[in-house]
């Protein structure tokens, strides 16, 4: 039934220097880097005018100011990009039977049947043009028959255009791109497969698949899949999140005890009041802590399914004590709650207090209202700012420009 869908990938053309040009005119036709500003930043976002000096996404910044001195620095406005964001969703959403945003700027559409009654390619189109006309961003397409090929025709499509592959030219469409262009293909995997002679898709095309999966294990057989025009995964609308965590980066390494332990009891108390908003428990917990030289520990613990600060803070810094090395500089720290279930808090009958669950109602309620910070522990009071969106909305999650504490 592959051969018969209709998958459409759409994108917004570098959505954070699209939405910073909305904003301020003035920056149209400058080479604009959107993320952490600092020597740590990383780049987020970045145009196609910093693009030419070789500067890419997940750089970092110090790197991107270096090749692209002239360049425009700006840190960002997650509340922006969301509500822009939200509007393409909107527009979508009204005019498509089945579609996924798989990012804060990337969606798949599910048009199968419709090039019965109007025309998909046309129907796309007109998407496109409406979304640009009503929000003003830049946005390319790609059309055909799988998510993989539709993904890479956007690539291609690329600035602000638009492509269709018609079906049974797959393969011939993706045999004469770079290997890079398969969406599972990092930067270890290319060089492997440059390694074996393997530049080209069409390499992969013509290696039995066989041994590809000899070489490369089960993701070999994945890479030789797409690099043929196989993928048969759904367009799906929403899924249940199964995990939520926050990490956070430090312009400089620190061994201050005290800063630390706020900023993890900051992280966990946020993640957790997100639990109960979204009516979940969890069953494991997980601290991150990655050093000065990049080496990275993790401490993981099952607990009893609960959504409490009091049951999951403990737990939390527990772990973070014995990960800690205090003789080495830190360079970020992360929290994780996983194995997600619905559900509310199932009151011990031995231990808790009816004041402190009434506590709890009135400590959601005032951050509800007030905003995910307006009450919270005093230990947690070093860390400025921490991620503020409801991770079970069915959205996905803004994607912050860098934020630091």
């Amino acid at each position: 039934m592959e051969d018969k869908r209709s998958i459409a990938h759409m994108d917004l053309d570098t959505f954070f220097v699209s939405c910073e040009r909305l904003i301020d005119s003035r920056l149209v036709g400058k080479p604009v880097l959107v993320g952490g500003t600092s020597d740590r930043g990383v780049v987020a976002a970045c145009s196609y005018e910093a693009r030419r000096f070789g500067v890419h996404s997940a750089m970092p910044m110090k790197l991107a100011k270096q090749l692209c001195p002239e360049a425009v620095v700006l840190r960002g406005n997650s509340g922006i990009y969301t509500n822009y964001s939200n509007m393409v969703t909107d527009i979508i959403k009204e005019s498509v039977p089945l579609y996924e945003k798989s990012s804060v700027d990337e969606f798949y559409i599910d048009l199968t049947g419709m090039d019965r009654f109007f025309g998909c390619y046309k129907l796309v189109s007109e998407l496109r043009d409406r979304i640009i006309k009503e929000t003003g961003l830049p946005i390319s397409f790609g059309l055909s028959i799988n998510k993989t090929v539709s993904k890479i025709a956007t690539g291609e499509a690329k600035p602000n255009n638009k492509i269709q592959i018609e079906r049974g030219m797959e393969k011939g469409f993706l045999s004469p791109l770079s290997v890079r262009k398969i969406p599972m293909v990092g930067n270890k995997t290319y060089q492997s497969l440059c390694d074996f002679g393997m530049k080209r898709i069409q390499n992969v095309q013509q290696m039995p698949v066989k041994v590809m999966e000899k070489v490369f294990g089960k993701n070999g057989v994945g890479i030789w899949k797409k690099a043929n025009g196989i993928d048969p995964s759904p367009v799906i609308a929403y899924q249940e999140r199964k995990s939520i965590s926050t990490e956070r980066s430090f312009d400089q390494d620190t061994t201050d005890v005290v800063r630390l332990k706020s900023i993890i009891t900051a992280m966990a108390e946020n993640l957790i009041f997100q639990l109960r908003r979204g009516n979940k428990l969890t069953a494991c917990v997980t601290v991150k802590i990655r050093y000065s030289d990049f080496t990275t520990y993790t401490q993981q613990r099952k607990v009893p399914y609960s959504a409490s600060d009091h049951l999951l803070l403990p737990v939390v810094m527990d772990l973070y004590d014995k990960l800690y090395n205090r003789r080495l500089l830190v360079r970020m720290v992360g929290v994780r709650f996983s194995h997600l279930v619905e559900g509310g808090h199932q009151i011990n009958l031995f231990e808790d207090r009816p004041e402190l669950i009434q506590l709890y109602n009135a400590m959601d309620y005032l951050r509800d209202k007030f905003g995910d910070r307006a009450v919270l522990r005093a230990s947690g009071f070093g860390a400025k700012t921490i991620g503020r969106f409801n991770p079970f909305s069915g959205e996905a999650p803004p994607l912050l420009a860098n934020r630091r504490e």
